[in-house]
């Protein structure tokens, strides 16, 4: 084969070009590493994928199929023919997709190509979680009860969950024998609940790796996850690189990762450690796998093997960060057929490290996947270096924060593939250190467009739980009081300022010019642009009509999209004389017969329920000031600023996310300003809009009320519908199943209603607000 002189004497030549066979920020990370070791990479990508940020990256890209998994990132028949064609020497499978399966990786060397991975023979030892754990068993590694037997039908399953407990009210966990990410999982707390878990997990898990066989083991409602990550070479040489924890979860599903993991000793550490290498070596494994473990919360000792995952995971940088190694390059050069780089008594833990998933979804809904377009992503510089020698990474010089991301502004967060938009890993000395490093850093995260969990990721760091250490799998539930605050409005000046920016945005101030109709944004629409405004003209407070002007409408809602406190009525304009227009007086005013209610507000925006006062400014009391701007957001979608309101000087960023094209003309701009490290929403609107559109909610509503039909909350493809027209449902009940961001999500009926008319059939696929299901009127 053609390939590249290793630089190290009696060491196997490295290759010349490899195939990432996957998309996302794992595939951008691979070829970081590739490009710096002077390695050129291929891409493959599906049609939604085109100008994905891994097909940028790579020197040659090219499509392998349409929108499905299955027909493109699973056929590993057509990532092979990209690799013959393109002269790939080897293919990295990254995580997820084709990187446990046995077949593709035996079709790899068959094809005289070098999989970077373990053999096919290993991953059917260790990568088949029922296979894995047979191994242990009769190895005599400790195992929760469980089945996990080739018999798949009802009757075995449903005995064996029995024995397991079910019977006697003890959760029970099932689990796709292939494949991870918390795809094909379920917990079932109940017999008759049972059926359905096993017919949704199996789907899910069908449509995800191509197997839909399960097992089942006894569900530990607060337990420890704890990983090992272990090496092997193809020589014999196999290594542990510590431990890492993994306990802080939501719907199965990894959201903080951190090594060392709290609680652990040296002496358990190495328990840990040489427990998974000889697992690891028991099988002939090469590479990089990661033993997982489940352990007693309040005794980490007292550890269950759980699973292991025959590829690189996605938290292996919380790993690099503490023992200063790039993981990829060792994949790389043990997949060439080098030695471990490092022995056992060689490799050394220092600092501390924790990493935070990003995703595009709601948490204050379940978790529920969101997917649309990055109007606005800023991220935290990336400082430090991951690779330092111990005494570095164990100091504060060693701090250090690093961005792993398959995604740049003005992407879309597809529907079609998982919801991570990032991982945001730091470093400090310690752990407190790590945990306020983490902390700021996700304080400067910026996006709009969709929603994340960056506040919620805040709001773990802040409990005093995490901060001891006191991790474990029921995390979230237990402390979801603090974890899911109710929504609270900024205070007064805060959405003052939110105001003045969006003027300065949208309207700037054109020397020795009429500003009254101005909106140098360009594409941004202007409330003043309305036809409201139009016809009240420059009395508009802001549009020249200056104190006594027709108010503003101010909204702030929370994550959701709901109505955080009352709406504020507020006036506001620029003070004559001021210098370059940047000095505005604001008063918050009083009541009227044209104040909006909160509910009202809100449901401008799409998706209020809250109730708030209808007249008044409400509940915000009548206040004035004088706010400057010292740095003013640039004209358009903003910008950073510094403020002076009063005596207090803020520092932060604004960007303006105007209505859709499908919105309607009472739809406010919503202006997020992220100050203080968090992210406010405030809608912004005209009175005399407001004012129309709740004369037609109000002439609505007085034809009475109806059920409201069911709409897709996000784009995806209907996998099941239990209802039929005609068909009474209660509160509660299930209605469709919607598959989407590789999950299955169901809808159910919020009230008694009888099903008037299906709009959707079992393997269509929907856009998102789709409409679903009608009710009648009876």
């Amino acid at each position: 084969r053609d390939l590249l002189p290793s630089g190290r004497p009696g060491e196997a030549p490295m290759f010349r070009k490899i195939l990432v066979a996957n998309r996302g920020e794992i595939a951008c990370r691979v070829m970081r590493t590739a490009r710096r070791m002077g390695i050129e990479t291929v891409a493959v990508y599906s049609e939604p994928d085109t100008d994905a940020l891994h097909v940028r990256m790579a020197d040659e890209a090219h499509c392998i199929g349409g929108t499905a998994s299955a027909d493109s990132y699973l056929r590993g028949d057509r990532v092979l023919d990209v690799a013959r064609r393109t002269g790939a020497q080897a293919i990295h499978p990254g995580y997820g997709f084709l990187s446990e399966n046995a077949d593709f990786a035996d079709a790899v060397v068959a094809a005289g190509l070098t999989f970077i991975g373990p053999p096919g023979s290993s991953m059917r030892s260790m990568g088949s979680k029922d296979a894995a754990k047979r191994l242990m068993e009769a190895a005599g590694v400790p195992l929760l009860p469980g089945y996990h037997g080739a018999d798949q039908s009802m009757a075995t399953l449903a005995a064996e969950a029995d024995r397991c407990g079910l019977m006697d009210g003890s959760p029970v966990l099932l689990k796709a024998v292939l494949g991870g990410g918390g795809k094909g999982m379920r917990i079932v707390r109940k017999q008759s609940e049972l059926a359905g878990a096993v017919a949704s997990a199996q789907r899910e898990a069908l449509a995800s790796f191509g197997d839909a066989r399960l097992l089942l083991e006894r569900y530990l409602d607060a337990a420890r996850h704890i990983e090992v990550q272990v090496f092997c070479d193809s020589l014999g040489g196999a290594v542990h690189l510590f431990e890492r924890d993994c306990s802080v979860q939501r719907r199965h599903q990894k959201v903080l990762e951190e090594a060392p993991a709290p609680g652990v000793g040296h002496a358990l550490r190495e328990e840990l450690g040489a427990a998974a290498v000889r697992a690891a070596k028991a099988v002939g494994y090469v590479g990089a796998g990661t033993v997982e473990f489940i352990a007693d919360s309040n005794k980490p000792d007292h550890f269950f093997f759980m699973e292991m995952n025959t590829r690189l995971q996605v938290e292996h940088p919380v790993t690099e960060m503490i023992s200063g190694l790039d993981l990829v390059e060792w994949q790389l050069r043990v997949a060439a057929g080098e030695p471990l780089p490092l022995s056992q008594p060689e490799l050394a833990l220092s600092g501390h490290a924790i990493e935070a998933r990003i995703y595009a979804e709601r948490p204050a809904a379940n978790f529920f996947p969101a997917s649309g377009t990055l109007l606005h992503l800023h991220t935290p510089a990336d400082t430090g270096e991951t690779v330092a020698p111990p005494s570095v990474r164990a100091s504060a010089a060693g701090a250090a924060t690093r961005v792993d991301t398959g995604f740049v502004q003005g992407d879309d967060v597809s529907v079609f593939y998982d919801p991570m938009i990032a991982k945001l890993i730091v470093r400090g000395p310690d752990r407190a250190a790590a945990c306020r490093r983490l902390h700021s850093a996700l304080g400067q995260w910026r996006t709009v467009g969709l929603p994340t969990n960056v506040a919620f990721l805040r709001r773990v760091l802040e409990t005093p739980q995490f901060a001891a250490g006191e991790v474990h799998t029921n995390f979230i539930p237990q402390h979801a009081a603090a974890l899911f605050p109710a929504a609270a409005p900024p205070r007064p000046p805060l959405m003052v300022l939110a105001a003045a920016c969006w003027m300065q945005a949208v309207q700037p101030l054109q020397m020795g010019a009429d500003t009254a109709g101005g909106d140098a944004g360009g594409e941004l629409p202007s409330p003043f642009a309305t036809l409201a405004f139009q016809q009240l003209g420059p009395s508009v407070s802001g549009g020249g009509g200056g104190e006594d002007g027709t108010p503003l409408l101010l909204q702030a809602v929370d994550e959701e999209g709901n109505a955080a406190g009352g709406t504020m009525r507020l006036h506001i304009w620029r003070e004559a004389g001021a210098a370059v227009g940047r000095t505005f007086g604001w008063r918050i005013g009083a009541g009227g017969d044209i104040g909006a209610s909160a509910a009202g507000a809100a449901s401008a925006v799409g998706n209020g329920t809250a109730e708030g006062a209808t007249g008044g400014s409400g509940g915000w009391a009548e206040q004035a000031g004088v706010l400057s701007l010292g740095e003013a957001p640039g004209a358009g979608h903003g910008g950073d600023f510094r403020a002076v309101i009063g005596d207090e000087s803020v520092r932060g960023s604004v960007f303006l996310k105007p209505p859709g094209p499908t919105d309607g003309p009472d739809t406010p701009v919503e202006v997020n300003l992220f100050v203080y490290g968090e992210q406010l929403r405030i809608c912004l609107s005209d009175v005399a809009t407001q004012a129309s559109a709740r004369a037609a909610s109000t002439a609505a509503a007085a034809e009475g009320a109806k059920q409201l039909p069911v709409v897709s909350p996000m784009p995806g493809k209907i996998v099941q519908v239990f209802v039929s027209a005609g068909d009474q449902v209660q509160s509660g009940a299930p209605l469709i199943v919607l598959e989407a961001m590789k999950m299955e999500h169901t809808l159910y009926a919020a009230a008694d209603a009888t099903v008037g008319a299906l709009h959707a059939a079992p393997g269509d696929v929907v856009a998102q607000k789709a409409l679903l299901v009608t009710f009648s009127e009876k």
